[in-house]
């Protein structure tokens, strides 16, 4: 794809994973990079883009469930795929058609500087609160959490008793000075190959032994019938449905990395069945974990579901399962959040310095942004109680708007005359859902909220 002119200083906000192109202002020790790649692979790129999908959202999509039902929560997670799979397909198409080499340049084309800005806050706000997540579930995992009233052990709690080392604030700490702050201050994404192919291979053991698990008890007659549908005793009940759409939305974004992988293929034309099979695989790992998540602790089921896995599960090696799946999927937290904060800054330093010079070749703002995100990513993940309330708000704002609203804007906007008629129906379609199913979402939140403050105490 050929982009140049305005569209290059944008582009940047999304760079590729691996370069592609000689820019002047790369040191020499990119050139030597440069001149080693030779493009992305199909394998590779399937790779990378789902490791962009599978984050925190897997972690409250069983909770999703709980909501929904069994059947209509399933059902609901092909859909979501469905629907973000014809989202880049619209947003691939169209920026093809303008040589726009980032999903920011795509905007900008359609809808001049304040389109281009609008995207750029929306991925700074999506980000920040996927890295919210992630350190909230870190903290779950590893110091625990307490949800109505009982409190769910963390590791290391489990392994070494209630101390002030082992509370939430000082494992945080620890974690985003030892772990987090090394890994954010890479400059090139491609350093953070071997540790997200370790990432994915976690996640992986993540879902086996919950698989696992789940079918020893099944078989065992351990397991009671699961809600297959929702329950709808009064009104109320109804919107609280529409509180799972953020969750299932913000579980399948990825656009904002579509184009930089885009850029690095060796045949371009494949991106196509990348996305395809990204988002076939991606669904079968969310499918599975929802199933069997709910499946293993039905109406228990917490909002993180690694909080649940902190008691004896009914089985031989209970607590070494439990520890299994728990630090595994901890650790991979903690291998793909460079990732995503690598985006994050990139978007901010292009939102926010649109005119200086690149960011990779300016150390004191590469270090003063680097070491402010991870303040407020670190000090919202101390105060945000749970990850349902944090993707109920980027999911609700930020995602839905990278995911639907804007690839379905562009198209509608349509400033090459290139959209068929059922581009701008499937895309209207795309806007309305996205915008009543979230402002029901919002709303249902906030009716709980002020219900709940309204409510009597009790004594």
């Amino acid at each position: 794809m050929g982009g140049g002119g305005a569209n290059d200083r944008f582009a940047g906000a999304s760079d590729p994973l691996l370069p592609t192109k000689r820019d002047g202002d790369e040191d020499d020790a990119g050139a030597s990079a440069f001149h080693e790649f030779d493009g992305a692979s199909f394998a590779g790129a399937v790779f990378n883009l789902s490791t962009t999908i599978v984050g925190a959202g897997i972690m409250a999509l069983p909770a999703t469930m709980k909501v929904l039902g069994l059947v209509p929560g399933l059902v609901m997670i092909v859909l979501a795929a469905l629907l973000t799979d014809a989202s880049i397909e619209l947003l691939v198409r169209f920026s093809s058609a303008v040589g726009a080499r980032s999903y920011s340049a795509a905007m900008g084309n359609a809808f001049g500087l304040w389109g281009r800005r609008l995207l750029q806050v929306c991925v700074v706000i999506n980000n920040v609160g996927v890295m919210i997540v992630y350190m909230i579930i870190i903290g779950d995992v590893l110091s625990g959490t307490t949800s109505g009233g009982e409190h769910h052990y963390g590791v290391l709690e489990g392994w070494f008793g209630i101390h002030w080392w082992n509370g939430r604030f000082f494992v945080l700490l620890v974690t985003t000075l030892c772990v987090f702050t090394p890994l954010a201050c890479l400059k090139r994404i491609d350093s953070l190959s071997y540790t997200s192919t370790i990432s994915v291979a976690l996640a992986v053991v993540f879902v086996i032994i919950t698989a696992g698990i789940a079918i020893i008890k099944l078989i065992g007659g351990q397991i009671p019938m699961p809600k297959l549908f929702p329950t709808i005793p009064d009104l109320a009940s109804v919107w609280e449905l529409f509180t799972a759409v953020p969750v299932l939305v913000t579980a399948y974004v990825c656009h904002y990395n579509v184009h930089p992988i885009h850029n690095e293929l060796k045949d371009s034309s494949q991106i196509k069945p990348i996305v395809h099979t990204s988002l076939t695989l991606c669904s079968a790992i969310y499918i599975t974990t929802s199933f069997f998540g709910y499946l293993l602790f039905g109406e228990s089921t917490l909002s993180d579901v690694l909080s649940n896995f902190d008691s004896n599960l009914g089985i031989p090696y209970s607590s070494v399962l439990n520890d299994a799946v728990r630090v595994s999927y901890a650790v991979h937290l903690m291998l793909v959040f460079p990732m995503i904060f690598h985006a994050l800054r990139l978007n901010l330093d292009g939102l926010l310095f649109s005119s200086a010079r690149p960011l990779s070749s300016d150390n004191r703002r590469f270090g003063i942004m680097t070491a402010l995100l991870l303040l407020v990513i670190f000090g919202s993940a101390i105060f945000i109680p749970s990850i349902w309330d944090a993707f109920q708000f980027t999911g609700a704002t930020a995602a839905v708007c990278i995911a639907f609203i804007f690839p379905a804007a562009i198209t509608l906007r349509d400033p090459q005359g290139i959209a068929k008629k059922w581009d701008k129906i499937l895309a209207v379609f795309m806007i309305v859902l996205a915008v009543v199913s979230n402002v029901v979402a919002v709303y249902s939140d906030a009716y709980k909220i002020f219900h709940k403050e309204s409510a009597p105490s009790k004594v």
